[in-house]
Parts: C-alpha cells; structure tokens; sequence
C-alpha cells in the first residue's frame, strides 16, 4: 500500500465539562490535531488536558504506523504507546534524583563524579547537570563510535573529563546519561527498576516502560533510515535515540515509552503537590522554580520554564519536549496539565512542524482553559 492509498485519519475525542467551563470549550484544539493528522503532520497523535480537579479533555488518532508495500497502515488510539524521547529526562532521572536528595542518600551540589566509579574528576554537580550548566557537550553519536554499551559509558566518562567549567545553560544529553548512571550507583538497583518501583508505580503509570514488548500494534513507530541506527532500518517497537539503543534501551536521557494517559497522570500529580506520592511539596517546588537562565532559557531542575511562543502561559509553568514529538506541559496557577504524544518523526523527522503543532496546540489549550 502506497502512502496516497492510506484511508483518511481518524480523530476521537472526549471533552468534560468542569465547573466555569464549557464542556465544547477544546473544539478549536480538536480541529488542529485534525488537520495535522490529515495532513499527516503528526502520522499519530494523542493528547490529554486536565485540572486539579480531572481531566478536560481527551483525543487521540491518525497512524501509529504508515505502513509501506508489504504491511498495511496500524491506526492509532488513546491506548498506543509513544517514544517519550527526552520526557524520559523529566518522568524518570529527574524525579529519582531529586527522590534520592530528599532521602539524603547524596546532596545536589556533591560533584556528579563522586557516583560515578572510574570518571575523572570534575567540578561538575548533580544540580549543575539537572540544569544543563555542567559545561558539557550536547550530544555525540557514541553509538556509531564504540563496541559496546561499556565502552560507550566510558566515553562519556571521558567527555565529563574534557568539559568546559560548569557556567551558561547549554542542553546535554550527557548530563542525564551521567546523572542515570549516578543514581543507579547511589541506590545500589538499575535504572529501570528505580523508575518502575520508585516513580511509576506510586504514579498508578502501569504501561509506562523502558523496552515495550515485541507487539508493535501497540506502539507508534518512529524513523526509517535516520541518523540512529547503524543501516538502513524502519524503528518500531525499539527507542528512537541510538545512544539509548545501544545501551539495551535503558537511560536517563531518553527510552521510555507511554500512553497518554499515564502522561495524564504523572502531569497531574504535579498539580497536586500536597498529595504527590512521591515527591514532597517542598521537593517539587524547588524543582519547579528558577536555577539557571541564559538569554530566555529559563531551567528549573530537569524542567524548563517561559514557554514563551505557546503562548502567555502564567510565570511558574514548566514543561518539556521531546524529540520524537512528545510534551508536556504544566502549569500551576492556569490549573493545567498538558500532555501531548506524536510520531512527528514517522517516517521522516519534520522539527518545525513539529513546532507549529505545539504552538498551535497549546495556545488553543490555554484560550479554552482561560475562557467560560
């Protein structure tokens, strides 16, 4: 089946009606998932909007996977899986570090290397790398230099050695594959198993893992023939980003997948400090609040804040994207949770679409939220 043969995508929603709000008040959102999907800019998407008190609103459709000559197109629904990509930064690393201080098993300003047997000595924090200020370089393809996931740790290791001295905002990969690393030195367990114990499952995120299993009508598919693979291959079922690949799937940078739902969930724990089942409220808000700003990247810990082009969101939002074309955004003082989930990189990566949607998005979100 040729792409022109692909049936045209579907879009189910559901909206809520919560007190002061129309229950149609996301029509306007409705209509950008569908021309996007129909455009096939995103192929799939899925999307929640909630309040302290519930959920909004609720979409989801189009095409976990395209298909090509030999397979048919495997629609999408609110219950696929996405490759979160760097939300893994903020869902999993962050909370487990920030987890960790506040059980006093090490202090944010310990330098990161004390967790990290084998590395050079660097002055480098645990705080510095959860705000990209440790000096290092964003990314390297360490997956088509090495042998081996030891090999490529020790790579990294290396580059933590080579760094510039901790100073400006400069988003790294590194950081949060060290900061994995650490905190699996720390705890004395493997990432994987922190995430699933420590975060995941106080959260009720049930279907939120590293390595999904092998039915891929279940998950989005991502690229064919990008830059993350070592050949010519279709990546479906496995993480996107080849420096987590390499590793078995498993990092602090990137490789979890999820349903929207769960998003849901994580996102609105965070409306609800007080009864966040892992975090303290203190915690959260010293990760939500300003640590580093060069120019208008305004970090907190793992997050970001001023999500200036989606619109005049209140100061005290904070959200994170993904490459593969994943969301989140959450903000305390509008009362909203935003999660969104794509495939914008199936079957080809398109960034600035992938930004227009965003920024259409949740500029329609917010007028929904902020009118009656």
């Amino acid at each position: 089946m040729s792409q022109r043969d692909i049936p045209p995508p579907s879009l189910a929603a559901e909206y809520y009606g919560l007190a002061g709000h129309r229950a149609d008040g996301f029509a306007a959102a409705s209509r950008v998932l569908l021309q996007g999907l129909s455009a096939g800019l995103p192929p799939a998407a899925a999307m929640t909007v909630s309040s302290r008190r519930g959920t909004c609103y609720r979409a989801g459709g189009g095409w976990a996977s395209l298909g090509d000559s030999s397979a048919a197109p495997v629609a999408a629904t609110m219950d696929t899986l996405f490759d979160l990509a760097s939300l893994t930064k903020v869902i999993v690393t962050t909370p487990l570090v920030l987890l960790l201080h506040q059980q006093r098993a090490w202090d944010l300003d310990d330098p990161i290397s004390r967790w990290l047997p084998g590395a050079p000595r660097s002055a480098a924090t645990i705080r510095q790398c959860l705000t990209h200020t440790a000096g290092l370089i964003p990314h390297r393809p360490y997956f088509s230099l090495q042998r081996d996931a030891g090999q490529l740790k020790q790579a990294v290791l290396d580059d933590l050695g080579a760094a510039a001295a901790p100073g400006p905002v400069r988003y790294s990969d590194l950081s949060f594959m060290l900061l994995g690393w650490a905190a699996e030195n720390c705890a004395g367990e493997a990432l994987d198993v922190l995430a699933r114990r420590e975060v995941l499952e106080p959260l009720g995120m049930t279907r939120t893992c590293y390595r999904p299993a092998a039915n891929l009508d279940s998950i989005a598919a991502t690229e064919v023939n990008g830059d993350q693979r070592l050949q010519h291959e279709a990546i479906w079922g496995t993480v996107h980003d080849g420096n987590a690949f390499a590793m078995d799937g498993v990092s602090g940078h990137a490789g979890l997948f999820a349903p929207v739902d769960d998003l849901n969930l994580f996102a609105t724990s965070l409306l609800r400090p007080e009864t966040h089942p892992v975090l303290r409220p203190e915690t959260v808000a010293m990760m939500t609040t300003l640590h580093a700003r060069t120019g208008s990247d305004a970090r907190a810990l793992g997050w970001r804040l001023r999500p200036a082009e989606w619109g005049r969101w209140p100061p005290g939002t904070f959200w994170h994207t993904g490459f593969t074309g994943t969301s989140l955004l959450i903000s305390p003082r509008a009362d909203t949770a935003v999660a969104l989930l794509t495939n914008f990189v199936h079957p080809a990566r398109r960034p600035d679409e992938a930004g227009l949607l965003r920024t259409r998005l949740h500029r329609a979100v917010l007028r929904a939220r902020t009118s009656s």
